[in-house]
């Protein structure tokens, strides 16, 4: 069977290349892997990608009393939160090689206080997720929730009893990260490709944010460029943002790779949860690389288009065009894909990720190239290489942009931002009565949520 590499542009995963050296430097070889220690009442050391199986069988043994985990990246520790102060609970974590820490809230308690801001203070404008770290929620508004709303807001948190959650101000404003940046091109929007995968007909595919997907049915790699993929799911908002897009081609060669310019990429290897503490990188299309660390689990976010559930909050920077970009981890684990945010990469701000295993379990999707990639070159899970920055597994065209989401890694003067191209996540009132099947509002940021499901013919 001949591999097909898309015109102009190769299918692996890219990113900014000038933008991106500060964070790709720290992008090295390591010995990250998890240590064992014959004594169970001293922590052990834990990569970040190990934590979460650990926190999830914890979670399992001690029920009510686990209320949350976090990492600590300075130690290498799993911290578990627990309530109460059972001997028997904290021998249990310390077996694990974990550390115990008591604190005040249940998970249960903390779920009840979301339930309230979700019923009280749903205004476009404001977030909140779970931080571990400080075991209540984080609330936040933008600078386009004043007066009344404000005051809604700041009573809602307070009703919720002290030490439950904290209410802060951003100076920007929540939005969908999408117009601008050199990447997929669909109708008048522009967003980031986030990572390749096999879809559940053995199909090559990516995935990429869901207000990018019902923006457009069809995506190119270039502006006015022919068609090279079709949506064939989409979500937002609602329970997530997240949309799976088919290559066109079926013989479409499709890496499971990020290339961190100069040469290097870092292999995908597996999908990981967000752990709160866990550094992670980004790349998308308009600023190219950054890292930060997971600062919450899961965020809801009420986006002028609506309300989306179930995201990662973190301190990494993000500007439109990066929208629909990979977030991974030093050894090739893909922690998510980029929703939105406020601020950008000269202020700061706080962005809000898609996780990728919600995204893979909803779409029937695996991460890696489908048949037609593979034996040419496939990267995809199970890689030895993954977590290496090998510049050998890059099959870039030095002279091609990355259709990847990728800013362009080796091509700086490639990017064409279009200041025209419209949002694809601005709309007007969110309207709850849209129908889950209605793709009317595709290429026109209508509002609803839109679940579309295009068969190939």
């Amino acid at each position: 069977m001949s591999h097909k590499r898309i015109p102009k542009r190769k299918a692996a995963i890219a990113v900014g290349g000038v933008a991106a050296l500060g964070a790709a430097a720290l992008l090295l070889p390591n010995a990250n892997a998890s240590q064992s220690n014959g004594d169970a009442a001293t922590p052990r050391t834990f990569a970040a990608n190990d934590v979460s199986d650990v926190a999830s069988m914890l979670a399992s043994q001690l029920g009510d009393t686990f209320a949350g985990s976090y990492y600590d990246a300075q130690q290498k520790q799993l911290v578990i939160n627990v309530v109460g102060n059972n001997s028997n609970v904290v021998n249990q974590i310390e077996k694990a090689g974990a550390v115990a820490h008591q604190v005040q809230n249940s998970t249960a308690a903390l779920q009840t206080a979301a339930k309230t801001l979700k019923a009280d203070a749903t205004i476009p404008g404001t977030a909140w997720s779970v931080d571990p770290k400080t075991n209540e929620i984080r609330v936040t508004a933008d600078s386009t929730v004043t007066g009344d709303k404000w005051n809604t807001v700041e009573s809602t948190v307070k009703g919720l009893g002290s030490g439950v959650a904290t209410l802060s101000k951003s100076a920007g404003t929540l939005k969908t990260f999408v117009d601008g940046g050199d990447a997929i091109f669909g109708g008048n929007a522009r967003c980031s490709l986030g990572f390749n995968v096999t879809a559940g007909d053995g199909t090559p595919a990516f995935l990429t944010a869901g207000h990018c997907g019902v923006a457009a049915a069809e995506w190119s790699d270039a502006a006015n460029g022919a068609p090279i993929a079709t949506v064939d799911q989409a979500t937002f908002p609602g329970d997530g943002d997240f949309s799976l897009v088919k290559y066109d081609d079926p013989a479409t060669q499709a890496n499971s790779a990020v290339n961190v310019g100069n040469g290097q990429s870092v292999q995908i290897s597996q999908a990981v949860e967000a752990a709160v503490g866990q550094q992670v990188f980004r790349m998308g299309s308009t600023t190219g690389l950054h890292d930060g660390n997971v600062t919450g689990l899961n965020a809801t976010v009420n986006y002028p288009e609506g309300t989306v559930t179930g995201l990662i909050q973190t301190d990494v920077c993000a500007e439109p065009g990066d929208s629909g970009g990979s977030l991974f981890t030093q050894d090739g684990g893909a922690v998510g894909l980029t929703s939105g945010g406020s601020g950008d990469c000269t202020a700061g701000g706080e962005t809000f990720f898609q996780p990728v295993t919600t995204a893979l379990a909803a779409t029937g999707a695996t991460l890696g190239a489908g048949d037609a990639g593979a034996g040419a070159g496939d990267a995809g899970a199970g890689d030895a290489g993954a977590g290496a920055v090998d510049p050998s597994a890059s099959a870039a065209d030095p002279g091609a942009a990355d259709a990847g989401a990728g800013g362009d890694a080796v091509d700086p003067s490639a990017s064409a931002v279009d200041p025209g191209a419209a949002d694809a996540g601005a709309g007007g009132a969110v309207d709850p009565s849209a129908s889950a099947s209605d793709a009317a509002g595709a290429g026109t940021g209508q509002n609803g949520t839109h679940h579309r499901s295009r068969k190939h013919h």
